[in-house]
């Protein structure tokens, strides 16, 4: 593997562990659970599945209740975490299509991933930081875009 792999994948695990970082909502507790079954993983692409159907209608009030708390308090309203996710994530607000790839769990924190193909046809990989609720439900405490050079054909 060249040097220009060990570097991307360098830079991917830094996004990864400073989302981490951000993500602080989490608690000991959850972290100490063990690691999402196969029902968690199911529950959690049904998550994200929704909100961006919610995104995709303009929905605000319903993508925004698949946010996790730490999240809600940083928007405040549906309108606001709207229009952040609007020109800040337009490859999930609007993406031509998506698939989910390998979950993974890095010191606790479930990661989902997904490969997004933009409205222009660019392909990148969105990282969820997802976090279990107290009722054992599945929202999204984080995300993270990543470009990469590969175009959908």
């Amino acid at each position: 593997m060249g040097t220009h792999f060990h570097y991307r994948l360098f830079v991917r695990l830094g996004w990864v562990i400073m989302l981490l970082a951000v993500s602080a909502s989490a608690t000991a507790a959850q972290s100490k659970q063990a690691g999402p079954n196969a029902q968690d993983w199911r529950a959690i692409r049904y998550t994200i599945t929704r909100q961006i159907d919610a995104f995709q209608r303009d929905d605000a009030k319903t993508a925004f209740s698949y946010a996790a708390p730490s999240v809600r308090r940083q928007f405040r309203t549906p309108h606001e975490f709207l229009s952040m996710v609007r020109t800040g994530y337009s490859a999930v607000y609007r993406p031509r299509a998506f698939r989910f790839l390998d979950p993974f769990t890095v010191s606790g924190h479930v990661i989902q991933a997904l490969e997004v193909v933009t409205q222009d046809d660019m392909v990148m990989t969105a990282y969820y930081i997802m976090e279990r609720q107290s009722n054992g439900t599945w929202k999204i405490a984080a995300c993270t875009l990543e470009a990469s050079a590969a175009r959908s054909v």
